[in-house]
């Protein structure tokens, strides 16, 4: 049986969001009118980047302009955009990330992207890092090409769950032996069925689900990256919220 790694790309491996990135390139070449950033989503991330808003808040206005804007386009039109976000911004990753990518494919495990990401822009970093296979959010295109506006998500744990099913199906994967690296409960699942979960950057629910899972705490290994300086703490760190009150 093979070893494989799961890793999920938006701040796991990029430093960022592909969807978010390929949103601005749209505005920024007049696909969504300017003036929705301005009226919909500004006040939303303004308030996300000053701390005192919720990143959910600021990505529900995101997305909601992201999808009436893509409904009934031709996906053949925007691939010089997307091109242009993973050309732009493919190499803006995680050092430890990208380095555990280089370790399975040198050590010859089966190395997959699982991701929230829409799958035309996934497949392009799954191309560029020469990975094994890759699950994205699929945004449904119609008999002429053309965006429909309805997705398949690949966000949440119980859809990565399935595409760990379909992977270990194909490739023969021991997942006690494998790895699975993510930063948000939506990567609970994969965290949770591997034998080697690693927390990178973790969002305060996931790390408390890592806290208060008897198997989770004794196996997770928890990557905090910052500046120049890679830290590897317990699960049993103490987290402290906005408040400073330990929690």
């Amino acid at each position: 049986m093979n070893t494989a790694a799961f890793l999920d790309i938006d701040g796991t491996l990029y430093r960022n969001s592909l969807m978010i990135e390929h949103f601005k390139k749209m505005v920024k070449y007049e696909v969504i009118d300017p003036g929705l950033w301005h009226t919909g989503v500004k006040p939303a991330f303004v308030e996300w980047r000053k701390r005192v808003g919720e990143y959910e808040d600021y990505m529900l206005e995101l997305v909601a302009i992201y999808y009436e804007a893509l409904k009934g386009r031709r996906a053949a039109d925007l691939e010089f955009i997307s091109n242009q976000v993973i050309h732009l911004h493919g190499d803006i990753v995680y050092k430890y990330t990208r380095n555990r990518i280089l370790w399975h494919q040198m050590q010859g495990h089966k190395v997959f992207f699982i991701s929230g990401s829409p799958d035309f822009l996934v497949s392009k970093m799954a191309e560029k890092y020469q990975i094994d296979g890759y699950r994205g959010t699929g945004y449904l295109i119609d008999s002429e090409g053309r965006f429909t506006g309805e997705v398949s998500p690949m966000w949440d744990s119980e859809n990565k769950n399935k595409a760990i099913d379909n992977f270990v199906k194909a490739f023969d994967i021991d997942l006690s032996k494998s790895y699975a690296y993510g930063d948000t409960n939506g990567d609970l699942s994969m965290l949770s069925r591997v034998g080697n979960p690693v927390a990178i950057n973790p969002a305060k629910e996931l790390l408390l689900n890592i806290k208060h899972s008897p198997e989770l705490s004794q196996k997770a290994t928890i990557i905090i990256e910052r500046k120049d300086l890679i830290y590897k703490l317990s699960p049993s760190v103490e987290i402290i919220d906005e408040n400073s009150l330990l929690i």
